[in-house]
């Protein structure tokens, strides 16, 4: 039995991580190892098959959940303090530098494929591609920037609203107006063959700070979660009457794949922490298990990884085992990384801060804006 007022997300050790967040980037870490793996070593005749289709079109959600996610912890992060945004923008300019350098630096293609191509369009091609963690560096540093800026709840929310919705339906015009830019802004901004250029990837970071901002007097877990699950539901049941485009630069795919993310993330908190919790702790190493894991399956600096030493030749059970030992190896070496340095805690910005729901309208006047 529980207490009064209790449930089940409120058993166990306190924590101040959000319990929703880092189980959702504990699935996406799974999905993520698993896909490329598989991506690297199925033989053709296994891709083929139904079932493996039916993966492909359901890893599609995993990026898009990657950055959703984290433009809602830091959005979540905050407290009620007005000054709280200003308090940790240098951390969070910090963590926005980090994974941009690390972006970057998996991308070096060694001194020998340098020397070979010469500082031309191929190898800026190359070393300055955008991927994921430049996505979501670029993202942090402007969202850190713009909640400094917008310290009212209103304007904070519109502040959101306009980048969430903004940068998916610019997406077109800047991909446009790339095309006479450096290779290196193109990548960023958007250009053809570009993996996670900002427009219109950083509109799911936005996204969930802005269901993050809408959801901020919830609780996690069924408050929250409900309330995800009917954002997701809503915005899916749009998609449907409107016109599906997969295209790249499509406004109508981000709404589509973000109210899949949407479900996913309340789904998440929605279930008792007995089936939630153990994702978690993949979801606080997400980033180094990205780091490690990208060398082994496609190489690094010239040495080949497993897509070039194996190659697509392994059938779906075997593929699977090489996929679930990388995932395992690369945790434990993330978690011996994490006690090797004292183990101080999230700078991940999914450490959630309570905010009460104010009893009348004069305590919601009184200052309690974020």
């Amino acid at each position: 039995m529980t207490r009064p007022g209790t449930s089940l997300f409120d058993l166990g050790k306190p924590s101040t991580r959000h319990p929703g967040l880092d189980g959702a980037r504990g699935l996406a870490v799974v999905a993520m190892v698993l896909g490329h793996t598989l991506d690297a070593l199925l033989a053709p005749a296994v891709r083929a098959h139904p079932w493996v289709q039916r993966y492909w079109e359901f890893r599609g959600i995993t990026a898009p959940l990657f950055l959703l996610v984290a433009g809602f912890a830091v959005v979540a992060a905050l407290g009620t303090s007005p000054a709280s945004a200003g308090e940790s923008f240098f951390r969070r300019a910090r963590r926005a530098l980090l994974l941009l350098f690390l972006g970057y630096f998996l991308h070096w293609p060694g001194w020998a494929t340098a020397h070979a191509l010469g500082w031309g369009v191929e190898l800026r091609t190359l070393v300055f591609t955008f991927d994921a963690l430049q996505s979501i560096g670029v993202s942090l540093l402007v969202g850190a920037a713009v909640l400094v800026l917008a310290r009212g709840t209103w304007t904070r929310a519109v502040a959101l609203a306009v980048l969430a919705v903004g940068i998916p339906l610019a997406s077109p015009f800047l991909w446009n107006a790339a095309t006479a830019w450096p290779v290196e802004l193109q990548q960023a901004v958007g250009m053809p063959g570009a993996r996670f250029p900002l427009f219109p990837w950083a509109g799911y970071f936005f996204a969930g700070a802005l269901a993050a901002h809408l959801l901020r007097l919830l609780r996690p877990g069924w408050p929250q979660g409900l309330a995800l699950v009917a954002l997701g539901a809503g915005l899916l049941a749009l998609t449907q009457r409107l016109p599906a485009d997969w295209s790249p630069t499509s406004a109508w795919l981000v709404a589509f794949r973000v109210g899949q993310g949407l479900l996913v993330l309340g789904a998440i908190n929605l279930l008792p922490q007995l089936f939630s919790r153990p994702l978690a702790p993949l979801g606080r190493s997400s980033l180094w298990i990205y780091v490690l894991h990208l060398p082994v399956v496609y190489g690094w600096a010239g040495t080949a990884g497993l897509a070039g030493r194996v190659g697509p030749t392994l059938g779906l059970v075997p593929a699977l085992g090489v996929g679930l030992g990388l995932l395992a190896v690369c945790f434990a070496i993330a978690r011996l990384g994490r006690m090797v340095r004292g183990n101080r805690g999230a700078s991940d910005g999914t450490t959630w801060r309570a905010r009460p729901v104010p009893v009348d309208g004069a305590a919601l006047r009184s200052g309690q804006r974020t």
